[in-house]
């Protein structure tokens, strides 16, 4: 089954140090894969370089078995692609959560009508009506990574990009998300520290360290298990 996304022998460096060395790694339909590692290894770069906010020295992303080269091709790559940012708070700029969730499928070419009538139903559907009228400023930070999720979820996209989702949730909120995820389905790259999260809601699972991606087993301490390290794109 062909990739809907991909990324071949991705190298970055910050200050001539390489961050990322040779790292491939493909999503296909309906699967969700999960990437763990320490601060700094470079999980939240290799978002960035996914979503063509950061463009690699070497190596290729691929969308749909294109290649992205031009911003055109990272702008209909973005079209599919719901980001989610570490800094929830930095995605939620409208004055109430309900015009959050509209703004994308009006910049998508809704009318305001529509997207607003997509934006509630999202937010009963998401079992999160009660922020509808709220501020984001306002909301405590599990609820602005809650209310940033439905945003990315309003224009419907093919596939997600999650950097660390759990931060800032408590309990309740952790197994809301993980509720709201189940219902999606969507495809999905989700970097995260918390491992029992990963393997909760992931197909495949990975660790990054030195540089390079290497595959772990669900249900077992990648420190107490050698994986075998990937080759070409996993």
């Amino acid at each position: 089954m062909e990739p809907l996304f991909s990324l071949q022998n991705i190298h970055f460096s910050y200050e001539d140090a390489w961050l990322l060395r040779d790292v491939s790694l493909a999503l296909h339909p309906g699967e969700r894969v999960g990437i763990t590692g320490d601060n700094g290894c470079g999980k939240s770069t290799l978002l960035n370089i996914g979503a063509g906010l950061l463009p690699p020295p070497r190596g290729r992303v691929l969308f749909q078995g294109r290649a992205c080269v031009s911003p055109a091709d990272f702008a209909r790559l973005r079209r599919s692609l719901g980001y989610l940012l570490q800094n929830a708070e930095d995605m939620l700029f409208c004055p109430t959560v309900l015009e959050d969730l509209a703004f994308g499928p009006v910049n998508y070419g809704a009318s305001d009508a529509e997207a607003g009538e997509r934006a509630r139903a999202l937010l009963e559907q998401l079992g999160l009506s009660r922020l509808a009228a709220r501020n984001a400023h306002n909301l405590s930070g599990g609820e602005q990574k809650l209310a940033a999720l439905a945003a990315i979820l309003a224009p419907e996209p093919d596939f997600l990009f999650l950097d660390e989702p759990t931060n800032e949730l408590d309990k309740h909120a952790r197994a809301l998300l993980i509720t709201i995820l189940e219902q999606t389905a969507l495809p999905a790259i989700i970097v995260s520290h918390d491992r029992a999260f990963l393997e909760t809601v992931c197909n495949r699972l990975f660790q990054m360290e030195n540089g390079t991606l290497t595959a772990i087993e669900p249900n077992t301490p990648s420190r107490q298990k050698t994986p075998t390290p990937t080759a070409g794109c996993v």
